[in-house]
């Protein structure tokens, strides 16, 4: 079952992916504005569905969005592939711009995920401490 989840998950990402760099596109020397959105925002969905769903889902459901459908959806490849073709370009400023920019703001934007969809519910009692 997990298998599959994760097969029909990256079918979702996948083609959410090429729509959003459809959408978006860019060229070698310029910005990659489509990568850069589609990483922070799998890293906030992530940080969401961890803070929410991975307590309680079971494991073909936590394999079907993680792994295949954010797994696909955002890839280290595709930042990895934009900073080469920048530093290629002669864009250098440019690429650690981006490669700061994308940490930060992924890196953000998990918290933010997991701040916000945090459970807000309190135990009705303490759990007792062992002795």
């Amino acid at each position: 079952m997990p298998l599959l989840a994760v097969i029909v998950g990256a079918l979702v990402g996948a083609s959410l992916r090429l729509g959003i760099d459809a959408l978006l596109p860019h060229t070698d020397e310029s910005f990659p504005w489509s990568t850069l959105l589609i990483n922070v925002a799998g890293a906030f969905a992530l940080g969401a569905l961890v803070a929410r769903v991975w307590p309680t889902a079971p494991d073909w459901l936590r394999a079907g969005l993680g792994a295949g459908l954010l797994g696909t959806f955002t890839t280290f490849s595709a930042l990895a592939v934009s900073l080469v073709a920048l530093a290629d370009a002669g864009e250098w400023a440019l690429a650690l711009l981006y490669l700061v920019v994308t940490m930060v703001a992924g890196l953000a934007a998990a918290w933010a995920g997991i701040a916000l969809f945090r459970s807000r519910t309190t135990p009705l009692t303490e759990p007792e401490a062992d002795e």
